[in-house]
Formats: C-alpha cells, sequence, structure tokens
C-alpha cells in the first residue's frame, strides 16, 4: 500500500492517491471523487480502466471517469423527485430542467477522507449536508475498496441519513480490456431479461420492456460494436437490493475477461458516445454502472431509492478479473 499527493487544486488542496494491491490485481483510487483511477492486472501490459495521471483532466472533462457518482446517479425528470409522498426540487442541470447526477453537489467534485487503508484496502469518507442539491438529510457516506487474490476488487458504499431522503450510488468506470482506441470486438453479457426504454434525455419513459428479439437481449454472451446496439441503457436485473451475485461477464478479444457482480436491481451501460479523454476517441470504454433504476421516484413500480434513519444503505459491487 502507498499514499502518495496526487495533485494540488487551485484552491490549495491535496488530493491523495492510495495503491492497492493482492494477488495479481493493482488498483489505484483518488480522495477526489472516490475515483478509481487505475486498475492493472499482473500478465496484462494495458489499464483495463481509464484514467488520467491529470488532475486537471479529473476536474474537468474527465469527471465522470471512476468515479463514485451519488447521492443520487442518473436523471430526475423536470428536476424533480417525491420523498415520503412530498415534492423535492434539484438542480436542473440537464437541458435546463432536468437533473443529472445531483447536480453540483455530486459525490464526483467531492474531496473525500481517508478513514483507514492498508495493503489491500481503503476506506474513504464523506458528509453531505441537509438540503445540499434539493437533498434532505445530514448523510454520512463511507466506501471501501478491498482487493483480493487472486484479482478481484470489491467497492461497498455505506449511506446514513438522520431522515428521510433518497440515495442512489454508482460507480462511473469506463472499461476496454483490450487497450485499444475502442471497445469495438468485445463479447457482453447481461443477466437481465428486461430493460428501461429511454426518452430523448435517456431517462426512463416509465416501460419496462422485454429484451427478448430485441438488440439489447445479452443473455447469452455475443460480440458488440459501436452503435450496434447504441447503449445509454439500464438493464433490469430484480425488483429489489439482493444478496451479491453475478451479473454481467466482458470480454476482451486478448482474452481478459471482467465478471461484475452487485447487490444492485439495476446496471446501467454506457458506450462513452460522447465521453472521451483529453485528445482521445469516443467509444473508447464502456462504462459499467451497478445501480437502483434511474429516475425510481418518478415511476411507480419502480424499486424504491428512498433511505431513512432506521438502517443504512448499503451497496456492493465486485469485479473479479482473469486472463486466458
Amino acid at each position: 500500500m502507498g499514499i502518495e499527493v496526487f495533485g494540488t487544486t487551485d484552491s490549495g488542496i491535496d488530493v491523495q492517491a492510495v495503491t492497492l494491491s493482492a494477488g495479481d490485481l493493482t488498483v489505484r483510487v483518488l480522495t477526489l471523487g472516490a475515483i478509481l483511477q487505475s486498475v492493472r492486472l499482473a500478465s496484462v501490459a494495458h489499464d483495463l480502466t481509464l484514467g488520467s495521471d491529470r488532475l486537471a483532466d479529473y476536474i474537468g472533462p474527465m469527471r465522470s471517469h471512476g468515479s463514485l457518482i451519488g447521492p443520487v446517479v442518473n436523471r430526475f425528470t423536470n428536476a424533480q423527485a417525491p420523498i415520503g409522498g412530498n415534492m423535492h426540487r434539484f438542480e436542473a442541470n440537464l437541458l435546463g430542467q432536468h437533473t443529472q447526477h445531483s447536480g453540483a453537489c455530486c459525490t464526483r467534485a467531492k474531496h473525500w477522507t481517508i478513514v483507514s487503508a492498508d495493503e489491500a484496502q481503503v476506506t474513504l469518507a464523506v458528509d453531505l449536508s441537509r438540503g445540499e442539491g434539493g437533498f434532505p438529510g445530514n448523510r454520512h457516506v463511507t466506501c471501501r475498496f478491498l482487493v483480493e487474490a487472486p484479482a478481484s476488487l470489491r467497492m461497498e458504499v455505506t449511506t446514513t441519513t438522520d431522515e428521510l431522503t433518497l440515495v442512489n450510488f454508482a460507480n462511473h468506470s469506463y472499461w476496454n480490456l483490450d487497450g485499444t482506441p475502442n471497445w469495438a470486438g468485445h463479447s457482453l453479457r447481461v443477466a437481465a431479461d428486461r430493460r428501461l426504454p429511454t426518452t430523448d434525455f435517456f431517462a426512463p419513459t416509465g416501460e419496462i420492456a422485454d429484451v427478448a428479439g430485441t438488440p439489447w437481449d445479452l443473455r447469452e454472451a455475443r460480440e458488440i460494436a459501436p452503435g450496434e446496439p447504441p447503449f445509454d441503457t439500464n438493464f433490469c436485473l430484480s425488483e429489489t437490493r439482493t444478496d451479491l451475485r453475478d451479473v454481467l461477464w466482458l470480454k476482451g478479444r486478448g482474452g481478459v475477461t471482467m465478471t461484475v457482480a452487485t447487490t444492485e436491481p439495476g446496471i446501467q451501460v454506457y458506450d462513452a458516445r460522447s465521453a472521451a479523454r483529453p485528445g482521445g476517441p469516443f467509444y473508447e470504454g464502456i462504462a459499467i454502472e451497478a445501480q437502483n433504476w434511474p429516475d425510481a421516484p418518478n415511476h411507480a413500480g419502480f424499486p424504491s431509492i428512498e433511505v431513512g434513519p432506521e438502517a443504512p444503505c448499503i451497496q456492493v459491487t465486485e469485479w473479479r478479473f482473469a486472463n486466458a
């Protein structure tokens, strides 16, 4: 385990990088945004996730690359949502009308504190104040990354609150298992028989659609390519949070595989059609975001994301890597 200064913000805050290792896997986590900055497998020459060595990139165009997004990831239609039966308003930072990734209060821009760290794990924490971004409750959030042999990474996000609020965190890493200019040729399998069709601003319409007979039927692994099909889609894994289970399998042409397990009811797959590293191409990596269903409070029948003081919200996602 190593902790070093990754960079310093214009306001003089040092962003730290924590390197964790066990077995064949080495990862690096930043205290800015709880960013997963690097994932390296011993037998592979390239990084498996899209990162940068420049702090300025993460403050600017790469602010979603690898970050923990919350308190609520994804969209709120019309920048509003009911909480306990009462309508709340949020920042309209998408097209001047809707909310994306909780607006300016998003945890991707927060500076997290290191609570504990050793060779294989780090726990980060941040406090979110009542009313910030329109969200009720004083919330305490911890994010623990744990690396285990032979090559797995587990993320545990725990949120407590002193009043009823909304919680739906997700890691927003982009993956390219081949280290190539785009992810064409990867094979993808998703254990979901339903998905959420979206509006033109990529919020759910409210329909829950079967994937059978559509380009989004990925219940059997198959090769994918940019636009075939277009991905900015939440796959419905369950109606509620569950025990940790395998839900998605990604394989590069070179033989590197990634298995994703999660407790969450949904998993968003985004093709990076409009997200790129500075000087890099679109479609360079594919975002895989385990989360609850997007815009859930605004759709009857979607799993609830309400969390109260009586019990913490615990979200777990695990990535397991291998090289055939």
